[in-house]
């Protein structure tokens, strides 16, 4: 019998750093480290909670402003003097969706 924790889907920060850092080009591996993504996850969920994306109790779907959220996490990364670029945000955003997917979290949209 399934009960309440099984629909509850779990988030692993730690397997979501594992997974992006293995999802990287081979070219990125060397300029993108723990932290750097440890840091654009946070400021996603920075971002979520400022924009009522998270609701704890909810398991409703919310629609993303993906380019919205990318402006964010870059302004973001500019005002704390992170040293990363437009690419490298976006590679870990898109690795990040790729484990958000393979946990169940995201599904793809359809058109």
């Amino acid at each position: 019998m399934k009960n309440q924790e099984d629909d509850m889907l779990v988030y692993d920060e730690d397997d979501a750093v594992k997974f992006i850092l293995d999802f990287l080009p081979a070219e990125f591996k060397e300029k993108i480290d723990d932290s750097k993504i440890e840091y654009v996850l946070d400021v996603v969920y920075e971002y979520y909670e400022e924009n009522g994306l998270i609701e704890e109790d909810s398991t409703e779907e919310a629609s993303i402003d993906e380019e919205e959220m990318f402006n964010y996490i870059l302004k973001c990364s500019k005002k704390d003097k992170m040293k990363l670029d437009e690419e490298e945000i976006q590679l870990i955003l898109d690795a990040e969706y790729e484990y958000g997917k393979s946990i169940g979290i995201y599904k793809e949209e359809e058109e």
